[in-house]
């Protein structure tokens, strides 16, 4: 019998995070090892958790590298990639830190304070 739904489609992000902790690494050592591999000595941690939160597809030196430093077929990180680059990024949701809508208030944002710290109450006897 065939079936009628499309193939499962590998996500890049959690594809990343799996190999990443198979290998007991931090984002950290991730970073690092990947500096070390490719002789670049920019990539940092961030870069990776952007990966890995799919808010970046990395390009196709940072795939390369990516396949040889966490021994990944080259093939599948690629199809990850185009899969992840005809998606976008995921939608903003309850899954981060910051609440359910996903933003963080503050100055300048909707719903924040102002940069004295807002309206003060003065209480009145």
């Amino acid at each position: 019998m065939i079936s009628s739904s499309p193939p499962h489609r590998t996500q890049l992000g959690p594809l990343l995070v799996r190999h990443r902790r198979a290998r007991g690494w931090s984002q950290q050592r991730a970073a690092a090892e990947l500096c070390a591999a490719a002789g670049v000595p920019t990539l940092s941690r961030h870069e990776v958790s952007r990966w890995e939160r799919q808010r970046r597809v990395p390009g196709s030196f940072w795939l390369g590298w990516l396949a040889v430093v966490l021994d990944v077929p080259a093939a599948v990180l690629a199809e990850a990639a185009v899969h992840a680059r005809r998606t976008g990024p995921p939608a903003a949701g309850g899954s981060g830190r910051h609440g359910a809508a996903g933003a963080r208030t503050g100055p300048g944002r909707a719903g924040g304070t102002t940069r004295g710290g807002g309206a003060r109450t003065v209480a009145t006897r």
